[in-house]
């Protein structure tokens, strides 16, 4: 990881640049690195950066949902002293940002999903292997991308390390049940804030008709395709999804 981890009350998380903020949500498997492009260019354009570190594993059972981390972000927010932020999230980061703005409308400026969880099932239960050995891991872990090689074996040892941690797995387990429970289907209707959707065009998490749902059912979204893409699109192709990123947030003048 380039950037340093900042620790400031119940909160840590990375801070770059000067300017509108933007909010970066890390999915279940994701680390913070995963954003490291994204952040190096934003941070140079106008826009402070922000990647807090969400309680994935370390809030109680009972809490270890969406609805819960979506509170938390907006304890963050509040936190930094912010009326309003840019929301960019991918995989369950989306599904987090999509249910912060459902809750709490007028403090999202604009939101940015890729490969966002939130209306396909599988997306979270589904992919998510049951304790296993460091091959078959390997093998899930290289099928969220489109180029295998982009899987490293940090990210493998990571994913590996999280399936066979007893207490990981089950907060997992409750996040993939969660947010099948936290389906958005009926709330998108009603969120006219203006969402830039980013996708991988050979995204096999969340596929691509996911986001063609997602762009028909928000009032004001736009869809944009990466093609030989997976499910990290910000990790596989990082400049050409800055650059989308980039054009949006100008046309839109944010």
């Amino acid at each position: 990881m380039t950037h340093r981890l900042k620790k400031e009350g119940n909160y840590s998380y990375i801070e770059a640049g000067e300017g509108t903020p933007i909010i970066v949500l890390h999915g279940l498997m994701g680390g913070l690195s995963n954003f490291d492009a994204v952040t190096d260019f934003f941070s140079q354009k106008g826009y402070k950066v922000l990647i807090p570190e969400l309680p994935i594993y370390s809030m109680s059972l009972l809490k270890t949902n969406v609805k819960s981390f979506a509170k938390y972000l907006h304890e963050f927010i509040i936190f930094k002293g912010y009326d309003e932020v840019i929301l960019l999230g991918n995989s369950l980061g989306g599904h987090i940002g999509l249910y912060h703005t459902k809750m709490f409308p007028d403090t999202v400026k604009a939101l940015i999903i890729t490969g966002s969880s939130g209306l396909y099932e599988s997306a979270m239960g589904g992919g998510y292997p049951k304790r296993s050995d460091y091959e078959v891991i390997k093998k899930k872990a290289q099928d969220v991308f489109y180029d295998p090689a982009v899987a490293t074996k940090d990210i493998v040892d990571e994913v590996y390390e999280t399936v066979n941690n007893r207490n990981k797995l089950i907060k997992t387990l409750a996040i993939a049940k969660s947010a099948i429970r936290h389906n958005m289907a009926k709330d998108l209707p009603n969120m006219p804030n203006p969402t830039c959707i980013i996708w991988g065009k050979n995204d096999n998490v969340t596929p691509p008709e996911v986001a063609e749902e997602f762009n028909e059912l928000l009032p004001d979204s736009e869809l944009f395709w990466i093609d030989k893409c997976g499910h990290a699109a910000m990790m596989e192709h990082p400049q050409e999804f800055n650059t989308i990123m980039d054009a949006w947030l100008q046309k839109r003048q944010f």
